[in-house]
């Protein structure tokens, strides 16, 4: 599992790592899901694995999300 901190509607998407936290800022705004869609996306991208094995377990209309990893 791993705790993400978004920050929607960012001039640049990028990844930092924070006090026990991953923070994320991604170009999407927090409408009808795009953000979610963006994290995963980006996540995925920087994991170097499909979206579709990555499951977001909490936060899905806040800032604060909890995300599935895979199993390896």
């Amino acid at each position: 599992r791993l705790a993400i901190r978004v920050t929607p509607g960012a001039r640049s998407e990028a990844l930092e790592i924070g006090e026990s936290v991953l923070l994320m800022k991604v170009r999407a705004k927090a409408k009808d899901g795009e953000a979610n869609d963006a994290v995963l996306a980006l996540l995925a991208h920087a994991l170097g694995i499909a979206t579709s094995r990555l499951r977001l377990l909490r936060g899905a209309t806040g800032r604060d999300k909890l995300v599935q990893l895979p199993p390896e």
